[in-house]
């Protein structure tokens, strides 16, 4: 295995253990989509729970660190250089009706950049990590971006609003894993406008450190990022296709 920093080993270990509720949680879930009045307060109550865990978890090793995350927002402790960004549950509304694509996202800003990111889709045992100048991973295998040049023979992932757009696209309806996906090479570029920096903090250094490329982010605005992400070799045409964006 490649060997990773004391801060992305907490990670991964904090993600294990969120994951563990998240899975049993789940599995009341689909029992709760026949019913009436259907799952939405579980599922609320799954994030808060998932969304402490990784908290508790994180704070044990690194009491300093701030922190911002979807549910309790910003949690600001002495030390503001270094700020966790969690995402308990990214793509809930995936959760909230059984379909099992889903993931926990956490990462690591030091001073204006992110340093580290993990994305992890417990259903299917899938973890995506990276850290600043140590490449991106996928189970411990080194990933990268996908190579295809002809944007005709290129998959895209977005989410959000409709607009006319031509090219071939999906909505898979979680940004982070949308994000780990194109770090993998199994979407060939993301595009998506109106997001929180806790949907994208993980997957722009895993999209980065697999070679890939990302619009400029402004990391003191929390809400309404818009992002493009995709190999170096399809960015300039892609970006072309979404001047409208």
């Amino acid at each position: 295995m490649n060997s990773i920093s004391a801060n992305l080993n907490i990670m991964i270990k904090a993600a294990e253990k969120a994951s563990k509720i998240l899975i049993r949680d789940f599995g009341e879930v689909e029992k709760l989509q026949v019913s009436l009045k259907g799952p939405s307060d579980f599922v609320t109550n799954a994030d808060k729970k998932v969304e402490k865990i990784i908290i508790e978890e994180l704070s044990k090793s690194r009491k300093k660190y701030s922190i911002i995350s979807e549910e309790a927002g910003e949690i600001v402790k002495s030390d503001t250089e270094n700020v966790w960004i969690i995402d308990p549950i990214d793509g809930t509304t995936n959760f909230l009706h059984g379909v099992p694509h889903f993931a926990i996202s956490i990462a690591l800003k030091s001073k204006k950049e992110i340093v580290a990111g993990l994305i992890f889709d417990p259903i299917k045992n899938e973890m995506f990590y990276a850290e600043k100048n140590g490449g991106a991973y996928f189970n411990n295998q080194r990933i990268r971006v996908s190579k295809k040049k002809n944007l005709e023979e290129c998959l895209f992932a977005t989410g959000g609003k409709e607009f006319k757009i031509n090219l071939n696209t999906r909505k898979l309806g979680s940004a982070a894993l949308d994000m780990a996906y194109v770090a993998a090479g199994r979407f060939d570029g993301y595009f998506q406008g109106n997001l929180n920096i806790w949907d994208i903090a993980a997957g722009i250094i895993l999209v980065e450190e697999s070679g890939g490329k990302i619009n400029q982010i402004n990391y003191d605005n929390v809400s309404e990022l818009k992002i493009i992400a995709s190999s170096n070799s399809i960015y300039e045409k892609m970006s072309e296709k979404l001047d409208n964006f």
